[in-house]
């Protein structure tokens, strides 16, 4: 019998779920034990192994949003990172990454990796052959972000999955901004797929939580790394995010319409110098990310026209709020200076490309005339 895959609302509402047996209630029942039987059981519960019952469940809706085999939640984004990364990387090994990735993830790398004798080489551009130039004999790990953070840029999936291959390499995306909803790397040939569940699949800016997806052969290999590191996630938030991906294809569809029109609106706005989004044809990566991409996504980053204070515009917006995160239902912005690549000294900022006038933009579902009525009034502030 030919499998059928079920759609993305039917996968987030009801894979996974469990049921009440008890009482027969419409949603997954929240199981909050820490101490679970060992004898006459058919599995051993313990949070910090990831298999309780609503982790386990939320595990098997993350895998098949991203036609994984086999899934986990973790505490944070870094976690799932972090966890994964080392899952593949030990002493005497290398990596090779992009260097326009998430601060947090480059000073992971530049801070951490060195004092695990692990190597690291970055790539100063996306093309398949950037990364296989800094290939070493002891490269074991190809890292990509796409579209990156936060500067929009898009990676060919297919042709790093191939070059992995090609070097018997794994390969690892952080699939944060385009989320489950928008781009599917595994059926692309990316092996290990990583979230800030934090973002997209809460998308309500109340839960911290890290997400990844892979074969079971590798999420083998990361759970056994993820018990020892302990970055599991309290069943109570492991609930609330099974809820939150509930509505998570309704909201990722409404943003991306959302934030199309909003780079139209900025890319043609005289006080606009640039704008950074997948969906402008005018992105380098606009072909690039149209064959890999259901959508465009709800995140883009624009600069103000020079001379014109980026930190006052953001003061000024009275709708939009000047916020740390990301991917909620409100829409938000930050300057990647100040927040996200904070950690980053000013040349390696400089050396992204990313000024210290860049706003990252997080378009939530809102109304867009009102987004533009708050964006022309505090252009209007810093203008005079």
């Amino acid at each position: 019998m030919k499998k059928t895959i079920k759609g993305l609302n039917t996968i987030c509402t009801h894979i996974g779920e469990l049921e009440d047996k008890e009482y027969k209630g419409a949603i997954s029942p929240l199981y909050m034990s820490t101490s679970y039987a060992f004898e006459e059981v058919d599995t051993k519960r313990y949070p910090r192994y990831f298999n309780t019952p609503n982790q386990e469940g939320l595990s098997k809706k993350i895998a098949a949003l991203e036609h994984a085999e086999s899934a986990l939640i973790f505490g944070s984004g870094m976690a799932a990172i972090s966890t994964s990364l080392l899952s593949f990387l030990r002493s005497g090994h290398h990596i090779v990454l992009q260097r326009t990735l998430y601060g947090g993830t480059y000073n992971l790398i530049t801070e951490e990796f060195n004092k695990y004798g692990i190597e690291h080489s970055f790539t100063d551009a996306q093309e398949p052959a950037d990364f296989e130039a800094k290939i070493k004999p002891n490269t074991k790990v190809i890292y990509i972000e796409t579209p990156s953070n936060p500067l929009l840029t898009i990676t060919d999936l297919e042709g790093i999955a191939e070059l992995a291959r090609k070097h018997g390499l794994v390969s690892m995306i952080d699939n944060t901004f385009a989320s489950p909803v928008n781009q599917n790397p595994i059926d692309f040939g990316i092996d290990v797929v990583i979230h800030s569940a934090t973002k997209y699949m809460g998308g309500h800016s109340d839960i911290l939580a890290g997400a990844v997806a892979s074969s079971q052969e590798n999420m083998a290999k990361i759970h056994s790394l993820a018990k020892n590191l302990g970055g599991s996630l309290s069943d109570y938030t492991v609930w609330l995010l099974e809820r939150s991906i509930k509505t998570m294809g309704i909201r990722v569809r409404a943003q991306n319409e959302n934030a199309m029109t909003m780079a139209e609106y900025l890319n043609g706005h005289r006080f606009i110098r640039a704008v950074y989004y997948p969906g402008l044809e005018s992105h380098p990566g606009h072909l690039t990310a149209k064959s890999q991409m259901k959508g465009f996504g709800g995140m883009l980053s624009f600069e103000l026209k020079e001379g014109l204070d980026a930190s006052k515009f953001q003061k000024s917006l009275r709708l939009i709020k000047p916020s740390m995160s990301l991917a909620g239902v409100e829409s938000t912005v930050l300057s990647p200076t100040m927040t996200s690549h904070s950690l980053l000294s000013a040349q390696e900022r400089k050396r992204q490309g990313i000024s210290d006038g860049l706003i990252r933009f997080s378009v939530g579902i809102e109304e867009t005339d009102d987004l533009i009525a708050d964006i022309e009034q505090a252009i209007s502030v810093v203008s005079m």
